[in-house]
Order: C-alpha cells, then structure tokens, then sequence
C-alpha cells in the first residue's frame, strides 16, 4: 500500500500532462517520466536490499561454537580472513623482543605446535608452521587464566602428568610442565575427583586469579597433554592491548547452587560429566583445520581420559585453600 501510494500521484501527472497536447508538455511529460523511473527505482531497491555476504564455512563455525558456549562472557572473535597475516606480524614482533630469551620461529623437527601465552589478555594461542617452516599461523585460540607471577619467557615443555598435586593441596588435571613450578592445568580440584573442581575458580577463567600457572579449560589443556610432545616451544608475554590474532574466546558459567552440575568442568569429556555433550568444544576458537582435527580425533580421547575418581574427600567453596 505504501508504494501505490508513493507512485500514484506521479502517475496521474503523467496522464493530466497528456492531455494537455503537443509542445511544450512534451518536455514536461519527459521530465515527469523521468522522476517515474527513479521512483520505482528506489522502491525496488528498498524491496530488494542487495544481501548481506554470505559467512564462509570457517566464519560461521568460529563464532558459532564460541558464541552458543559462551554462558559468561562472549567472544571476542576477529576476522578470520585476517588471521594469518596478523599471527606473522605479532610472532615477528615477538620473536625479535624474546631473542635475547632464545626464543626462534623456526620449527623444530616432531614439534607441530607453538603455545604463545598472553598472560595480561588471559588467552592462549596456537601455532602452527607456515609455507617457510617458522610457526606463524594461528591454529586455535583458548581462554586461560595466568597471574601476576607467571613468569614472561620463552619455554620449552619437559614433562606432563594426567593429574598433578598443586599448592593448597589441590590438583590438576592434565597437567604440562611450562618452568620450574609453572605448568599448564585444569582449574584446580579439592580433590582427584573430576566432579569437585573449585567452581569459583572456574568462573574466573579469563581473568587473572592463578598463583602463576596457566589454568585452562578440560577441553584444552587436553588438548595440549594429546597433542603437544615435550619439548614444544612456549613464549609467555604480555599485551593487554591485542589478545592474539584470532581474538579472545568467552567463557562458560557454573552456577554455584546447581549441586548437580558445578563439580564438573563443562568440557570434560567424561561420559559421567552431566553437562551437554555441545560443550565438549569449549569456548574455543578454532582455524578450519583445527576443526578438521577436532571431528577427526576428538572421540578417540575416550582412550586417554583419566578415571573418574581416583582419591580424596569432596569439599566445597566455603572452604579457603592455595591455589594453582
């Protein structure tokens, strides 16, 4: 109704200029024709908006896993199409800045991956190597929680264990030596039970609350206890500016009243985990071919999991203790 109304005063001006005869009314009569056709122009145009760019399938995977996990805070992912050439020029800077540490982004033989953790962004991001075998290309991006002590560095891992004893006591899961005291872990547990995780400390992931460990999520630092040999490079450095050149993935929240749940870890692939299966992927931002890994081996870590419960008694978060 609206376009009838816009258009037909300008055609019955049309029809009044007709009859008016030849001469001059011509001209007008063409003017007005004129302003007929760009009227139905810009009413074609408001019907038919040109579209919105199609997302390509890595687009859409990347914010959707990220964005349907994120319970807590929401991802901050940037363009993807922009993730390689932003990974070499901040693995670049940094290999210049950490030279003096040793630090190279040359690939060592059996060492697929480089771990950069942001300590100040609270973001872990993965690299793989480039075209000119130097580890430039961002893999996957995964939330951490680092603190004021974790120590700025360039690293190479020594040793893993499927669960270690932290200070409070308390324990990790899936745990990879970074230095000396300083390793990659779960969020701590009060005990070796995977459903008595300090749910408090979970919903810090993202922020700065460890004594200077990298706590990640079950999903993740899984990931690296599969997949990263020792030995693999790591570089801990800090920019509170750039997170990293995929950008900063959410995080997930456990309601501390929910008994059921808030012992898990939301990513912990445990059949015995009463959390949806969906979170399995964690908050995660992963590349196309991180993807490709993750749907090709991710059910094979049935194999790998360590048991459900191994020792201890259950506390809760009324109870204060050390932390890792």
């Amino acid at each position: 109704m609206t376009i009838v109304r816009r258009i037909l005063p300008v055609l019955l001006a049309v029809l009044l200029l007709c009859a008016c005869g030849q001469g001059a009314g011509k001209d007008v009569v063409s003017e007005v024709e004129q302003e007929v056709e760009q009227e139905v122009e810009t009413v074609v145009e408001e019907i038919e908006p040109t579209p919105e760019p199609t997302q390509t399938p890595e687009e859409a995977k990347a914010m959707a896993s990220t964005a349907s996990n994120a319970t807590k805070d929401a991802p901050q992912i940037t363009d993807p199409s922009t993730w390689n050439e932003s990974g070499k020029k901040i693995m670049e800077a940094l290999e210049t800045k950490y030279a003096p540490y040793g630090m190279t982004l040359q690939a060592k033989e059996g060492k697929p991956y480089f771990l950069a953790v942001n300590r100040d962004a609270n973001v872990v991001t993965v690299y793989t190597a480039d075209e000119d075998g130097r580890y430039t290309v961002p893999f996957m991006a995964m939330v951490c929680s680092g603190g004021v002590d974790t120590p700025l560095g360039y690293f190479a891992t020594p040793v893993d264990y499927q669960w270690r004893l932290l200070m409070g006591p308390s324990y990790g899961q899936y745990a990879t030596r970074i230095f000396d005291s300083y390793l990659f872990h779960s969020v701590p547990y009060y005990s070796q039970h995977k459903d008595d995780i300090e749910y408090d400390e979970y919903n810090l992931l993202g922020t700065s609350a460890s004594l200077g460990c990298i706590r990640l999520e079950v999903v993740d630092v899984k990931w690296i206890y599969d997949n990263c040999p020792l030995g693999t490079p790591v570089l801990i450095y800090a920019d509170s500016e750039t997170p990293g050149p995929m950008g900063k993935p959410g995080t997930i929240y456990t309601d501390p009243t929910d008994t059921e749940k808030r012992g898990w870890d939301p990513t912990d692939p445990d059949p015995a985990n009463p959390w949806d299966d969906a979170f399995e992927t964690g908050t995660t931002i992963r590349s196309q071919a991180a993807w490709d890994q993750w749907e090709a081996e991710h059910e094979n870590w049935q194999s790998s999991l360590t048991p459900t419960n191994l020792q201890g008694w259950s506390t809760d978060s009324s109870i204060a203790g050390t932390r890792g």
